[in-house]
């Protein structure tokens, strides 16, 4: 087996789906991916049913019925790796805003002593491709308020497309992440700071998706700022059935 899996959340995303499982399939080395679909009433995972006849140890698909929110896919998608022993757990998004041939300067990151490799728009390297000044701005301050409040350490503190190592995941407490919008990629960093992880940030272009719509609301922006404060004054406790 291989010992890498991408956890790709969808919904909607029946432009973009067969497309992005063809290319995780091409990578040398090669990856696993897992689909966690929210119900799409497109037919996405009609789509990951099809592709997985011709790679059925590969391609993985776990249906939820309806909207659940981000955070809690990417969690169910954490435990059902851990329960299979994969050794580096990546998470990232349908829409090719993150560059597939990217999971493989993750894995060398994480290979090379990180226990958490970060695609960063933000450090020396990185940038962002066709999203409008505004967007650009509200995200890089973000990161800039993220840092003054909560001293992560880390330029791209929303940043959706990571690889863990399985410790990582093993050591936080899943039950205690409280967040499912993108605050949720802010509080899972956080949590592997405080618990002594090591976390690198490795320079990617962030693109702008071409086909589907954008999930960023202001109630996920809104949960983002209010959230961080939350974090502050909020103690991190390591899972209790940690085995690692």
């Amino acid at each position: 087996m291989a010992d890498s899996l991408v956890i790709i959340p969808t919904y909607n995303e029946i432009e973009n789906i067969q497309r992005m499982v063809d290319t995780v399939m091409a990578l040398d080395p090669p990856f696993h991916v897992l689909i966690v679909d929210d119900g799409s009433p497109d037919g996405t995972s009609d789509v990951v049913k099809q592709a997985q006849q011709h790679q059925p140890d590969r391609i993985h698909l776990l249906e939820r019925s309806g909207k659940q929110g981000l955070g809690t896919a990417y969690i169910a998608g954490f435990r059902w790796a851990l329960e299979r022993d994969y050794a580096l757990i990546y998470e990232m998004d349908c829409d090719f805003s993150h560059t597939p041939h990217d999971l493989v300067r993750l894995r060398e990151a994480c290979m090379n002593g990180a226990d958490v490799a970060v695609g960063s728009r933000y450090v020396t390297g990185g940038k962002v491709s066709n999203w409008p000044l505004g967007r650009i701005l509200m995200s890089y301050f973000a990161s800039v308020y993220v840092n003054l409040i909560l001293w992560l350490g880390v330029r791209d503190s929303t940043a959706g497309f990571k690889c863990y190592r399985s410790e990582v995941l093993d050591r936080i407490d899943l039950n205690r992440i409280q967040f499912i919008g993108y605050a949720f990629q802010i509080e899972m960093k956080y949590n592997a700071r405080r618990l002594g992880f090591r976390i690198v940030e490795v320079p990617i272009t962030f693109v702008d998706r071409e086909f589907g719509t954008s999930k960023m609301s202001m109630n996920i922006f809104r949960e983002a700022f209010l959230g961080v404060l939350q974090m502050r004054f909020r103690p991190i406790r390591p899972n209790p059935n940690a085995k690692k």
